[in-house]
């Protein structure tokens, strides 16, 4: 049950909370006009304090984490808290492939189990500045952090295989590609013509693009027509079938947020507005690691689903009657996919920034973006409860959020659901180095530079029940692959490549 603000007063003081939300970036034209990716997260960390209407709590911040970007700074939380004031932070920089959301719920956790009291979590990028001076051809470095470190440099667990030896040795590791493979694989599964799909996929974009059209942060919003999005053309080139450039992640910008959280009782010594406090009821993942090629349903995501459904069972509401979404959105499939795992309507528009797309997306933190434009959401319609949707991965490990202004009165669910999510998740074997007959379950088709169908890549299905990934370079059977579905197409699989 959710409670109110009037009842705050008998809440749990360790009742975890996110109480700033700072957000800083810049629309770099000239690179020389720009910053670095550190001081726009030392910007943002800021704004946060700012925005909690206590700036001095930023000195009392106990831990802070940053999840990896495209920069190489080597202690970026260190360099933050300097700035903040915050010198007895312990600081971790987080290894791509560590999912944001285990950084927000390692925050909110610890709050509630009385470990510390004040933690931050943080990311950016300056990635539009970087592209623009290398086009200039003008020397950026990044400013000299010698003697910075951080208190823990935290890898990737060498046991979670996010791509199989199979997808490597295939070369199949692109995001752009993976996706687009299993954008086929729904299509397919769902009985769907290739117009068809592509007239969801551009029908859907066209509503994410009018969302951003009302953000003031998005980056991109142009509003686009369902017909541009679809169509191949100059101004949207084609990249991997069925998926066109404003079909994509538009990672090249310069942004960064910054989420400060607190227990409810130092929120009170702080002096922070009670109007300020957005309150998680659930914050869940799984840290499973299944990649693409050994799922036996490539179209699905069922670790999303167990996410789903316990925190349907939590707060006793289904999240489509939520009074806001953000389903994270790096390629319209994620999106599609999490529609049917979390039961939301097929025509639904689950955004409130506009998507990675639209909005930016930098690379390893839009899930910190799109949690703090929840949190601003909420304020904005106190009362009302708002989902986030998070990937890690290529589908690979999700997050799932519910925020209010209300705390819970049983208090947030805060887990890992890997159990259930490996449980839930039937897995084949992907086979590196097959030789011998198979037969296509899903594929895209990939173009050369004068944007016409080049090279056909497939997972494909072997007669004794494996996997097996390989790539041809048949411009006719790619051309075949944008006008009909190829799934079910008997090919000869030789290690890597293959052929009809």
């Amino acid at each position: 049950m959710v409670g109110s603000l009037g009842s705050l007063m008998a809440i749990d003081p360790r009742y975890p909370v996110l109480v700033g939300v700072g957000f800083a970036s810049r629309d770099v034209v000239d690179p020389a006009d720009g910053v670095e990716a550190i001081d726009l997260m030392a910007e943002a960390a800021t704004a946060a304090g700012a925005d909690a209407g206590a700036p001095k709590m930023l000195s009392a911040v106990e831990r802070i984490l940053v999840p990896r970007g495209t920069w190489t700074y080597p202690a970026p939380g260190r360099f933050v808290a300097q700035r903040i004031g915050a010198e007895r932070a312990h600081t971790a920089r987080v290894a791509l492939g560590i999912p944001q959301q285990s950084l927000i719920n390692e925050a909110l956790g610890a709050i509630a189990a009385g470990d510390l009291d004040v933690a931050m979590v943080v990311g950016g990028e300056a990635r539009r500045r970087e592209i623009l001076a290398r086009r200039a051809g003008i020397d950026l470095p990044e400013s000299d952090q010698r003697g910075l470190e951080p208190d823990e440099d935290r890898p990737l667990d060498v046991g979670a295989e996010l791509m199989a030896m199979s997808e490597r040795e295939a070369r199949v590791v692109l995001p752009i590609q993976q996706y687009a493979l299993i954008e086929n694989a729904l299509g397919h599964a769902e009985g769907r013509t290739l117009e068809e799909n592509q007239h969801d996929i551009a029908n859907l974009y066209e509503g994410f693009d009018a969302v951003a059209g009302e953000n003031p942060r998005a980056a991109f919003a142009d509003g686009r027509t369902a017909e541009f999005l679809r169509t191949p053309s100059a101004a949207n080139r084609p990249i991997a079938f069925p998926y066109n450039k404003w079909h994509v992640t538009q990672m090249n910008v310069d942004q960064s947020v910054a989420l400060l959280f607190c227990s409810v009782d130092v929120a009170r010594d702080h002096g922070i507005d009670p109007e300020r406090w957005v309150f998680p009821h659930v914050a869940v993942e799984s840290t499973l690691a299944v990649s693409l090629s050994c799922r036996r349903d490539m179209h699905r995501w069922e670790a999303m689903k167990v996410l789903g459904d316990a925190a349907v069972g939590h707060i006793g509401r289904p999240l489509a009657s939520l009074e806001h979404a953000e389903l994270y959105s790096c390629f319209p499939v994620a999106v599609r996919v999490q529609q049917r795992e979390l039961g939301f309507p097929l025509d639904s528009v689950p955004t409130i920034t506009g998507g990675m797309a639209f909005a930016g997306g930098p690379l390893n933190s839009f899930v910190l973006h799109e949690t703090g434009e929840m949190a601003v959401r909420r304020r904005a319609h106190p009362g009302e409860t708002g989902v986030v949707g998070a990937c890690s991965g290529l589908l690979t490990k999700p997050g799932l959020s519910v925020w209010s202004t209300a705390p819970f009165d049983a208090g947030p669910l805060i887990a890992d659901l890997a159990e259930g999510a490996k449980a839930a998740t039937p897995v084949v074997e992907s086979v590196a180095g097959y030789e011998g007959p198979a037969t296509i379950a899903t594929y895209t088709v990939q173009y050369d530079e004068q944007q016409q169908p080049a090279t056909v890549t497939v997972i494909a299905d072997t007669p004794d029940g494996a996997r097996c990934v390989a790539v041809a370079a048949d411009a006719e059977l790619a051309a075949r692959g944008v006008q009909e579905d190829i799934i079910g197409q008997p090919i000869r699989v030789n290690s890597t490549t293959f052929e009809v």
